[in-house]
């Protein structure tokens, strides 16, 4: 397969990319680095991206920024963050992408256990993280020509526990191979409008 990770750079998206690149092609798209160059919270970037490599097989997303701070502190603006770039840069990647995607091919976005089980100074993230979950929902009853789109939902990474572990006291950190298997179910697999939660029950 033919395969576009966006963000497969960063700490999730680089170990699925290594998994994915041994069976399949696999090009990276990333606003810093990668294969191709992407600003997921411009359509037109998007737009731009696909005309540029062509057809594809499958689309997977592991980027996308929202504001963390407490509620009293966040502005309008703050929240636009979350909605433009982890919201809408998902959502668009499915609604361009699907005039790229080949027969039978699948989107796998990404979210976070904040959805569910939300921490301190989540608003902005744990609210999109929630659209996301009802929007691929929702969009999988419509997508066309048998292509399927899933969300995969992790929890607290292992290789991220550095930089976040104390904003969440006593979470189980998730192995990193748990949640790139969480990935390969969506993209090999069969399932569509699925929220792939990988982590424990808090």
């Amino acid at each position: 397969m033919k395969i576009l990770i966006v963000g497969g750079n960063g700490t999730i998206g680089k170990k699925v990319s290594a998994y994915l690149s041994k069976k399949h092609e696999v090009i990276i798209a990333g606003r810093k680095s990668g294969d191709v160059n992407l600003d997921m919270a411009d359509s037109n970037s998007i737009k731009a991206l696909f005309e540029k490599i062509g057809k594809v097989d499958a689309i997977v997303c592991t980027a996308g920024e929202a504001k963390w701070a407490n509620f009293d502190a966040m502005t309008e603006e703050d929240f636009y963050i979350g909605i433009k770039s982890k919201l809408m840069g998902q959502v668009n990647l499915v609604r361009i992408g699907k005039d790229y995607m080949n027969p039978g091919g699948s989107f796998t976005l990404s979210t976070g256990i904040l959805a569910d089980h939300p921490v301190l100074m989540t608003t902005s993230a744990a609210m999109v993280n929630g659209a996301i979950h009802s929007f691929v929902k929702a969009v999988s009853l419509e997508l066309e020509n048998n292509i399927r789109v899933n969300v995969v939902s992790s929890g607290l990474v292992e290789d991220a526990v550095e930089h976040y572990e104390a904003y969440f006291p006593g979470h189980n950190p998730i192995p990193m191979k748990k949640v790139v298997n969480g990935f390969v179910k969506s993209v090999e697999g069969a399932a569509t409008g699925e929220i792939i939660r990988m982590y424990d029950n808090c």
